[in-house]
């Protein structure tokens, strides 16, 4: 009688959503509605985000990548311009800019924490020449905060984007010296966040925009839509816009300047709503995960560490990165992924500095970044997501210990 292999433990890739049957229940509601797009979810939606994050304003998209894009037409960014990016980030950070025709100035980061500092921008800026820079992408890398208010002492008058992706849930310190929430934007002009499945909250794909200002929001609302416009008191060509009374014609539109489809659906909306009623448990779930990492790896040895924690911030630890120095321990990077693979352990890494991407390098030309070089050799992404169990974080360490050879 042949005995059937042992069964293998179920695979932990380094993010995923969680989903519940009253996720799935709110989907169908809207599947069995009237409206799958453009729709009253989508307002209850935005409604419920800006609530969440304490911000008067929010703007729903089709993903995070089209709000930073909606970002850049909002502020009127343009040929001409420098946005300056940290080199550390997805790619989406520093195409919005080149969407619009500006130039990128990219900004190295601190090597243990993957951000952007003051001084790093301002060297950015300065390479770009300082009077073009016309906006700031700070990026809140794996949920950490960049020092926005810091920021915006040095840059006074330029708008800063948060490209808060990794960070719902989290917190930092303002200006004024007081705490708020990722998204409540007291400092910056814009904030933008992914709802994509392996971030804090899923709506399949999508991206929430926040901010304080009335006419980005506006701006960016127009922009979502195709440029359109169905304000009677901003229409141009009164033969076709009024009828005989002077009354709008109630079919009639104008577009003003040309915009793009970026709506996000009901169908989305939906999923997001039920979604940000568990925000603060899937924060929670990540930051307890979070400390039983930083336990578990402190007896790795020297040459592995967790992340650092950036001053003045609380993070919601959208990504579990450990620093490897793999030179160090004689082993490559790759033969570390392909072996914890083996044993069911995705992991990733978060990301490949931006600057040195084919297109940058020939039309962004920039110098030596020590500190994203620094970075980028040695951090991976280990997983982590609501749905795990501390015993899981035991096995991804003991795992990549194994691997290493210093379990």
């Amino acid at each position: 009688m042949s005995v059937p292999p042992p069964s293998l433990p179920p695979f932990l890739p380094y993010g995923r959503q969680v989903i519940d049957d009253d996720d799935v229940a709110a989907v169908v509601e809207v599947l069995k509605g009237d409206f799958l797009t453009t729709g009253p979810t989508v307002d209850a939606f935005e409604a419920a985000f800006a609530a969440a994050v304490d911000a008067p304003h929010a703007v729903a998209c089709s993903s995070g990548t089209a709000g930073l894009h909606l970002a850049m037409l909002a502020l009127g960014i343009g040929p001409g311009d420098a946005v300056v990016v940290p080199t550390v980030t997805f790619l989406a950070s520093a195409n919005c800019a080149a969407y619009v025709g500006a130039d990128v100035a990219f900004a190295d980061v601190d090597p243990d924490t993957g951000l952007m500092t003051v001084a790093q921008a301002e060297a950015a800026a300065a390479r770009a020449g300082r009077e073009r820079v016309k906006a700031l992408v700070a990026v809140h890398l794996n949920g950490h905060c960049v020092d926005v208010a810091a920021l915006a002492d040095a840059f006074p008058g330029v708008p800063i984007v948060e490209d808060a992706c990794h960070a719902l849930g989290g917190s930092m310190r303002a200006r004024d010296q007081g705490r708020h929430k990722v998204g409540a934007v007291p400092d910056s002009a814009i904030a933008m966040f992914s709802t994509h499945p392996v971030k804090t909250i899923a709506t399949g794909e999508g991206g929430v925009l926040t901010t304080r200002d009335a006419g980005l929001d506006e701006r960016m609302r127009r922009f979502r839509n195709h440029g359109m416009v169905r304000d009677p008191s901003r229409f141009t060509d009164t033969a076709r816009a009024f009828d005989s009374t002077g009354a709008a014609n109630p079919w009639y539109y104008e577009m003003p300047e040309p915009g793009f489809n970026y709506r996000l659906s009901d169908i989305h909306a939906a999923l997001g709503l039920r979604q940000l009623t568990k925000l603060d448990r899937f924060v929670a779930a990540r930051r307890s995960l979070r400390v039983r990492y930083v336990e578990r790896l402190a007896g790795l040895g020297p040459h592995v560490r967790p992340l650092p924690v950036a001053e003045g911030c609380e993070p919601a630890w959208h990504l579990s990165v450990a620093l490897i120095d793999f030179a160090a321990l004689g082993i490559e990077r790759a033969a570390v992924m392909n072996r914890l693979r083996e044993r069911g352990i995705g992991t990733q890494v978060h990301y490949v500095p931006v600057h040195g991407q084919p297109w940058f390098r020939d039309h962004h030309p920039t110098p030596g970044l020590p500190g994203a070089e620094a970075y980028y050799a040695r951090c991976l992404s280990l997983p982590l997501f609501p749905g795990m169990a501390e015993a899981d974080v035991d096995r991804v360490v003991d795992a990549l210990g194994e691997v290493l050879g210093i379990g």
